[in-house]
């Protein structure tokens, strides 16, 4: 079998970058205002809003090992990925509309129903495209920097896609005025379209006519079997993502959290929009930056410090609580230019890791790899949101129906500040200790490849 190109072209870059438009919309923002819509437009409590959003993810969990193993099988007997991709890209806009068009009069506990049923089809729909569009970069190159080069790139789209609709969507929704239901509708429709072409170009990227072994029809208990064996089999990938894991529930409960920061603490929506452009600019800057310096000192190590960076920088927003202001923007200005590196180099790291397993168990499992990590990724994002609705009933937080204003106690003020400075930085602190046990370097990668591998 014949190798990959070591390098891949500008076209392939881009058009999966473009991809990211659909996964940075979608990891955006439903984790901004999914809840929020759930406790201030429905009037479902803090606790059952969690209760929706952890449901949606439980499901991922279940259902992503076992996609990535079907998404094995489509490849061995189709040779490419694409199928399975561009179902997930054309389902996933309606079921978005459907989440946020619970009918006025429900009640919250219905209408939580409502949110749960249409999230769950749309995490279902996100999950086809995803897990496939994560295992691509093992396939597209076997190179170490090319690599990274892949995926910064695509972080500088996933920035600019955060940026949109982190700071696009809160403005869409106050399109209804007084009609806050009209206004979710509304913010539903357009990114929807937007997340769905997006991912729509990056299934152009998935090779076609590849070579890999057959492998032969297999249930669901051994496409589940087989996502544990690569937990088991490959210690760099636990630790890798292990820590992206924690890295995932620290950024999830500060996502969950901006919208509540800017009403509550800040004192103004607008500062949504702020804290997003402070957040974002940094990140679109620094990510191609991050990529110069992996190549200099190695993934790992760049990682490293982009962690310890971004837990810093979190950490001294617990100033809030005494003196919130527009200083708070240089501390998540910070925070930004080191989450560049935290979304890139992991992203860089994986292919690595499935490289690194197929020397010596075969190749053709890329989209098995993809559909742990994937379900890890989506398992931290969903549970910091949980964590942040824990903390929000722990602390009295007062829910509301529509456009009715309540005064939050003192100790629910102080659980959002907390939620977006202290919690997100101490578990990107526990994220470093398997961080720095992960193995791999760059000698393990560019070592000579036995002549068995994946072709295009």
């Amino acid at each position: 079998m014949t190798s990959p190109e070591r390098r891949v072209s500008r076209g392939i870059v881009a058009r999966y970058a473009i991809g990211s438009i659909g996964t940075g919309g979608f990891a955006t923002l439903p984790g901004l205002v999914l809840v929020f819509y759930l406790t201030d437009t429905l009037g479902v409590t803090a606790l059952l809003a969690g209760l929706v959003v952890t449901a949606a993810k439980v499901w991922d969990v279940v259902i992503d090992p076992w996609i990535g193993e079907r998404s094995d099988h489509a490849l061995a007997v189709s040779g490419t990925r694409r199928t399975w991709m561009r179902v997930g890209a054309m389902a996933l806009p309606l079921a978005f509309v459907v989440t946020f068009a619970a009918p006025a009069g429900l009640g919250p506990v219905v209408a939580g129903a409502w949110v749960m049923v249409a999230f769950l089809a749309t995490a279902t729909a996100f999950s086809l495209f995803q897990v496939p569009y994560i295992a691509l970069p093992a396939e597209l190159t076997d190179d170490y920097d090319a690599r990274t080069r892949l995926l910064t790139w695509r972080v500088v789209v996933l920035s600019l896609a955060i940026l949109l609709f982190g700071a696009g969507g809160p403005m869409l929704r106050r399109v209804g005025g007084d009609d806050e239901a009209l206004g979710y509708l509304v913010m539903a429709v357009v990114a929807g379209l937007v997340i769905g072409i997006g991912m729509l170009v990056a299934t152009t990227t998935a090779p076609t006519g590849m070579v890999v072994r057959e492998r032969e029809r297999r249930s669901l208990a051994d496409g589940y079997a087989e996502g544990l064996a690569a937990l088991r089999r490959s210690r760099p990938f636990r630790l890798l993502l292990s820590g992206f894991l924690l890295q995932g529930l620290a950024t999830g409960v500060m996502l969950a959290g901006a919208n509540y920061v800017a009403v509550w603490v800040l004192h103004s929506e607008d500062a949504l929009t702020f804290l997003f452009v402070a957040l974002i600019g940094p990140a679109i800057l620094c990510a191609p930056l991050w990529g110069r310096l992996a190549r200099r000192i190695g993934k790992e190590r760049s990682y490293v410090l982009a962690s310890l960076a971004f837990a810093v920088a979190s950490a001294a927003l617990v100033g809030m609580l005494w003196a919130p202001g527009a200083w708070v923007y240089a501390p998540v200005a910070i925070a930004g230019a080191a989450y560049a590196g935290m979304q890139s180099l992991p992203m860089a790291m994986l292919p690595d890791v499935v490289a690194h397993d197929a020397r010596t168990n075969g190749p053709g499992r890329a989209g098995t790899f993809g559909g742990v990590w994937t379900a890890g990724e989506t398992t931290g994002m969903a549970l910091g949101a949980t964590l942040l609705t824990i903390v929000l009933a722990a602390t009295g937080y007062l829910e509301s129906v529509g456009s009715a204003v309540v005064a939050q106690p003192d100790a629910a003020v102080a659980g959002i500040a907390l939620s977006f400075s202290v919690l997100p930085a101490v578990l990107v602190l526990v994220s470093l200790v398997p961080l720095l046990r992960y193995p791999l370097r760059r000698a393990d990668i560019d070592a000579p490849a036995p002549t068995e591998e994946i072709a295009r």
